[in-house]
């Protein structure tokens, strides 16, 4: 039996929603700007908690960034989903022009719209999109979770990688909840919080 209880520390409650963002090839690209520290290891942690999103046939969103900037060239392939990521029949995908999420009026709206729902997020851009969208969120009383060791961030321009994330997601944990994916889903694999 799956056990949900409240990542907030109420009773039995629905699954939150896997909240999938910006998992675009741009970030595993050799030698661009937005290249994610550690891609591989957040990519497997990732690829486990969306199987098990599916699997159950909980609810999952995806976040797709579609900057108009210099950098993002949205005609490119880089913007392409990466693979394994690409949404399914009967998940949901929103595309945002700005880093959080809340830029996209369908999503805003969609969110707007859901009662007591709780955000679990995993993916990249940890210091645009994700720290964004959990900040808007906060602001609107939208409950989100990061998943600590399944999100990145860009190599920051100078210094450690690892000390740049631990930065953002300790500006994040003012807004939102941080568990790793271990407190997330206990040690049978399955959801625990």
């Amino acid at each position: 039996m799956i056990s949900n209880r409240d990542l907030f520390g109420g009773g039995e409650i629905d699954p939150p929603v896997l909240m999938c963002a910006d998992l675009q090839c741009e970030y595993l690209a050799e030698g661009r700007k937005h290249l994610v520290a550690d891609g591989d290891v957040i990519m497997g942690r990732c690829r486990q908690l969306i199987a098990l999103w599916r699997d159950n046939l909980w609810p999952v969103v995806h976040l797709k960034r579609i900057a108009q900037a210099a950098w993002f060239n949205p005609a490119s392939n880089l913007t392409n989903w990466i693979d394994d990521f690409k949404p399914r029949p009967g998940e949901i995908a929103f595309e945002h022009p700005l880093p959080s999420a809340y830029s996209s009026a369908r999503f805003a709206d969609y969110m707007s719209n859901m009662r007591s729902i709780r955000c679990v997020v995993l993916g990249f851009s940890l210091d645009e999109t994700i720290l964004c969208t959990v900040v808007d969120g906060f602001h609107r009383s939208h409950r989100y979770q990061v998943i600590g060791d399944a999100v990145a961030c860009r190599k920051a321009c100078a210094g450690d990688a690892a000390s740049y994330k631990q930065v953002v997601t300790g500006v994040i944990s003012n807004f939102a909840g941080v568990v790793d994916s271990a407190q997330l889903t206990g040690a049978s694999g399955r959801l625990a919080v």
